[in-house]
């Protein structure tokens, strides 16, 4: 038992929002546990507001084809092993706008899912 625990544990370090992810699953599990009907229709919620927000990602760079975060980055090899992706001279407000841009047409998407639930 002390070996799976250790290894979950690390496990979840590794992973990019682990204790959100355990923490979801715990969630899930009390759920199952309180009121074991839920289950299904948790799940089906779920699953519609992660189809929300992919769709709400292609739906941006769909109706945005010329206009992506990424064209505004400098291509440097070194500093992107480095894991720095730096803005290129003099876009920084287009950048910024591009992201504001397409966090709020996902979370249009998301939101208008989530209230025909």
């Amino acid at each position: 038992m002390k070996i799976f625990s250790t290894t979950l544990i690390s496990l979840i370090k590794k992973l990019r929002l682990g204790g959100w992810l355990l923490t979801a699953v715990l969630l899930l599990i009390t759920i199952g546990l309180v009121s074991p009907q839920q289950v299904p229709i948790v799940i089906y919620k779920l699953a519609l507001i992660a189809l929300a927000a992919v769709l709400g990602y292609w739906l941006d760079r769909s109706l945005f084809p010329k206009a992506r975060p990424g064209q505004y980055l400098k291509h440097d090899e070194e500093l992107m092993k480095e894991g720095k992706y730096p803005i290129q001279t003099g876009y920084h407000m287009a950048f910024a706008a591009v992201l504001i841009r397409r966090a709020l047409i996902v979370a249009a998407v998301c939101l208008s899912v989530a209230t025909g639930l």
